[in-house]
């Protein structure tokens, strides 16, 4: 699961994309191997992003992922604030602009 520095650190990024207005609703997923924070721009359609933490990953290449919409990774790595760097604007164009 995810631990409330984790928590904190992926809802400072996501507060900063609902004030833009990028996205508007999350959840949060607990399953046997892995814990997800699934990202929505509206709450009845699939996630567009989604950050997992794997600790099975830990050890060969992080345990913290973002993955699209269509399964694509775009970022991994042992360091969470690293890996949502790729929400930053000039980093990575959002789904749909």
């Amino acid at each position: 699961m995810w631990d409330r520095r984790e928590l904190d650190t992926i809802l400072r990024v996501y507060g900063h994309m609902v004030a833009r207005g990028d996205w508007r609703d999350y959840a949060i997923d607990g399953m046997g191997d892995r814990a997800l924070f699934s990202i929505f721009r509206r709450a009845s359609e699939m996630p567009l992003y989604t950050v997992e933490k794997v600790p099975a990953d830990r050890l060969r290449q992080g345990q913290y992922r973002v993955v699209a919409l269509g399964g694509q990774i775009l970022k991994r790595g042992a360091d969470l604030k690293q890996v949502l760097r790729v929400f930053e604007k000039k980093r990575f164009h959002l789904v749909g602009e």
